[in-house]
């Protein structure tokens, strides 16, 4: 992913208002590691049930506001990332909604999906697993898992964008 600012950051939401996005409690950028992201997701610590998610599209960034389900599945089960494919503990995946952009989405449309509960698929996927003798190379599965991010995370924002 390109590095991004404050500005960018906060001008690149398609389905939030200016002031909205003003308001908006960012990350720390100065920590993230830009070229180990396939997307910029947090979780706004001054509103539990918001979410963010910021990925570059046709060489612009593309803004998500996300809002959480209040309430998380059972635990004791397990549960899929729609974006990263991960098998979690089902408390660590969580249901998100976003508004969809334009006017469809201040008519109330929105569209949902179940993504980690932290938006930290980029980290998840990098996690290389164990190598045994019959599989790929740890770095070939890595790549798949990168591929797979981007393309679900592409039909994700196509939703939010279609009206």
């Amino acid at each position: 992913m390109q590095p991004l600012n404050e500005s960018e950051i906060r001008t690149s939401f398609v389905n939030a208002s200016a002031g909205e996005a003003g308001r908006f409690t960012l990350p720390g950028l100065h920590e993230v590691l830009w070229d180990q992201r396939e997307y910029l997701g947090w979780r706004d610590p001054k509103a539990p049930q918001r979410g963010y998610i910021v990925t570059w599209r046709d060489g612009k960034p593309i803004g998500l506001l996300l809002r959480a389900a209040e309430s998380s599945m059972r635990p004791g089960f397990a549960a899929m990332c729609s974006l990263c494919s991960t098998q979690q503990p089902a408390n660590q995946v969580s249901l998100f909604s976003a508004p969809k952009a334009g006017e469809a989405g201040r008519d109330g449309n929105t569209v949902g999906t179940y993504i980690c509960a932290d938006l930290a698929c980029s980290l998840t996927i990098r996690i290389a697993p164990p190598k045994y003798d019959m599989q790929p190379d740890p770095a070939e599965i890595v790549e798949r898992r990168i591929s797979t991010l981007q393309t679900r995370l592409g039909a994700f924002t196509d939703s939010v964008l279609a009206s």
